[in-house]
C-alpha cells in the first residue's frame, strides 16, 4: 500500500511504531486482566491512562513527521507548493491514506470511548483511591477496609453525585498527584474539613434522617491491665433516637439535625474547640445563644472564625477512617481471641509497650516482641518457658492491632485524628456538653451521660449490676478514682499516657 510522500519520514515512522506497540500492550494486559482475573492498581493505571496517553503521543507525531516533511520539500524546492492540504481520491496514494484515516479513526475513537469509560471507573475505584500511592495512603486504605463502609466506593462519600464536584476533586487531584511525586505532601495529611462536601449531599442518600431507628443497645467489653486481665463489661441503651420511633426526631442523639431545629456553633479550625453554641427552633422561632463564661473568647476570634451549621459531620467525623487507641485495639484483640486473654499481664504489657512512639512499622514491631518476651523472662520464667506458643500468639496479634491503627511513616494516630463519637478517645459530646455552655435565659448544655445514654449493666462476668431497660444505673469506674469522671473528661486521662 503506497501511502504519500510526506508520510515516508523517520518522525511519522516512529509515530506509527509508537502507537502500534502501545495499542498492542493495551490489548494484551486488558485480556489478561480480563479473561484471567489479574491484575493490580498499577496495571489499570497503565491500561488506561498511561498506555493509551502514550498511543495518542505516538498518534500525534505522524500528522507532525508529514507537516515537517512538506514543509522540507518547499524549503529545498523538491515540493509542488501548495497553499492548503488536498484530497484527490483519484491519487491512489491520497485515496489509501484516506482509508487507511478513516478506519484508523473509526476504531481509535471506539477504542477511545471503551478507554475513557474504563478509565473513568477505574478512577473511581477504591484500588485507585487507596493503593496507587502505598505508603501516602496506606493509613486510610486500611481503616477504610476494617469500616462499616468498606463495601462501598471512597468517591461515593468523597465526591458524592454531579459533575461539578466529579470535576472538583479531579483538579484537586492533580496537585495531590503532584505532591506525591514532588515528595511535599506533609505528614500527617490535614483532615480536609473546610473543603468536605455537605453530609446531606452524601451520608444522607443512604442514612436519610427519616429512617433513623429509635434506641439500640451496645455492648462493650475491656480488659484491666491486672494480674488476671480481668473483664469488665458494660451494657448501654444507646438513644440515637425517641423512646418510640414514631415520634421521630424529637428525642435523641439525632435530635441535633432534626429539619425542625437548627444548631449553630463557632469553634477552631479543626472544630475540636467550640467557643458558641445558637439554638433555633424554626417552628416557633424560639432562640438561645449558649456562651462559655469560664472560656471567654476575644471579640476577634468570633468575627474570623466561620459560623457552622450542626450536621452528621460534626459527630461522625471518622465514619470509615478510625484510628483506635492502644487500650482500645488491645481490648479488641483479646475480645477476638487474636491475644489469648488468659495470659497473666498480657494487658499490662502490651500498654508499657505501647507508650513509646516508634520512627517506624519495623522498629514497633521489634520493640513489641523485645518487650514482653523479656517481660515474661525476667518476671515470670516459669509460665514463659511452658507457653511460648501464646505468648508468641499474643506479640502477633498485638502487632497486626497495631499496624491497623498506628501509621508511624505518616506520622498517623488516634491522636492525630480523633473521633468524636463518644468521649473516650477524645473531648467528643463533651465539646459542648460540659455544664459550661449557658445562655442569658439560665439554660446549660448539659453533661448528664443520660441525655445519650442509660447504663442497664455493668461489673465483672458473673458479678454484674442489671435492671431493667426502663432503669438505669449510676456509672460505676472500673477502679475507683474518687468520682473524677464526674467532673472530668474521660480522655484527659484514658489518652495522658499516649501524648
Amino acid at each position: 500500500m503506497k501511502l504519500p510522500k510526506s508520510a515516508y519520514n523517520w518522525l511519522s515512522v516512529i509515530g506509527s511504531v509508537i502507537a502500534i506497540f502501545n495499542l498492542s500492550l493495551i490489548v494484551l494486559l486488558f485480556i489478561i486482566s480480563s479473561i484471567f482475573n489479574q491484575g493490580s492498581s498499577y496495571l489499570g493505571l497503565f491500561i488506561f491512562m498511561v498506555l493509551p496517553a502514550m498511543m495518542f503521543i505516538g498518534l500525534i507525531l505522524i500528522p507532525i513527521g508529514m507537516w515537517m516533511q512538506i514543509r522540507r520539500e518547499k524549503r529545498t524546492g523538491k515540493g509542488e507548493v501548495k497553499k492548503l492540504p488536498y484530497i484527490d481520491l483519484n491519487n491512489p496514494r491520497h485515496r489509501n491514506a484516506f482509508l487507511l484515516f478513516f478506519f484508523c479513526t473509526v476504531i481509535f475513537l471506539f477504542l477511545t470511548a471503551v478507554g475513557s469509560f474504563e478509565a473513568y471507573h477505574y478512577s473511581e475505584s477504591v484500588p485507585f483511591c487507596g493503593k496507587l500511592c502505598h505508603k501516602v495512603m496506606e493509613p486510610e486504605y486500611t481503616a477504610f477496609q476494617n469500616s462499616p463502609h468498606a463495601s462501598i466506593l471512597c468517591v461515593d462519600c468523597h465526591v458524592g453525585p454531579g459533575t461539578d464536584w466529579y470535576v472538583r476533586s479531579k483538579i484537586s487531584g492533580l496537585y495531590q498527584v503532584y505532591a506525591v511525586l514532588a515528595n511535599v505532601y506533609p505528614k500527617p495529611i490535614p483532615t480536609p474539613i473546610t473543603s468536605l462536601r455537605p453530609a446531606r449531599e452524601t451520608c444522607e442518600r443512604c442514612h436519610w434522617p427519616q429512617k433513623f431507628y429509635s434506641r439500640k443497645l451496645q455492648v462493650e467489653r475491656g480488659f484491666l491491665a491486672d494480674s488476671v486481665n480481668t473483664e469488665w463489661d458494660i451494657y448501654l441503651q444507646m438513644k440515637i433516637g425517641p423512646q418510640f420511633s414514631a415520634l421521630g426526631l424529637r428525642e435523641g442523639i439525632h435530635w441535633h439535625i432534626n429539619p425542625n431545629v437548627s444548631v449553630e456553633y463557632v469553634s477552631d479550625p479543626k472544630r475540636e474547640n467550640i467557643y458558641w453554641v445558637k439554638y433555633t427552633n424554626k417552628a416557633t422561632g424560639e432562640t438561645h445563644v449558649y456562651k462559655n463564661e469560664e472560656e471567654p473568647v476575644a471579640d476577634s476570634t468570633m468575627k474570623s472564625s466561620p459560623l457552622r451549621t450542626m450536621d452528621c459531620i460534626d459527630c461522625h467525623n471518622r465514619p470509615s477512617h478510625q484510628y483506635k487507641s492502644p487500650p482500645m485495639f488491645v481490648d479488641n484483640a483479646m475480645i477476638s481471641g487474636a491475644v489469648p486473654a488468659e495470659i497473666p499481664y498480657i494487658k499490662y504489657i502490651a500498654m508499657q509497650v505501647l507508650k513509646d512512639s516508634y520512627s517506624t512499622k519495623d522498629s514497633a514491631f521489634m520493640a513489641i516482641n523485645k518487650g514482653i518476651i523479656d517481660f515474661y523472662k525476667s518476671e515470670h520464667p516459669g509460665y514463659y518457658a511452658s507457653n511460648q506458643g501464646k505468648i508468641t500468639k499474643a506479640i502477633s496479634g498485638i502487632q497486626d492491632a497495631y499496624s491497623r491503627n498506628v501509621f508511624p511513616f505518616m506520622k498517623v494516630d488516634y491522636l492525630v485524628y480523633p473521633d468524636h463519637i463518644g468521649h473516650l478517645q477524645s473531648r467528643g459530646c463533651f465539646r459542648c456538653h460540659n455544664d459550661k455552655f449557658k445562655s442569658e435565659e439560665g439554660r446549660v448544655i448539659s453533661r448528664d451521660c443520660n441525655m445519650c445514654h442509660t447504663i442497664i449493666g455493668q461489673g465483672k462476668p458473673g458479678s454484674m449490676q442489671m435492671v431493667p431497660v426502663t432503669d438505669t444505673l449510676e456509672f460505676m469506674h472500673p477502679v475507683d478514682i474518687k468520682g473524677v469522671w464526674k467532673t472530668s473528661d474521660c480522655s484527659e486521662c484514658h489518652n495522658i499516657l499516649y501524648q
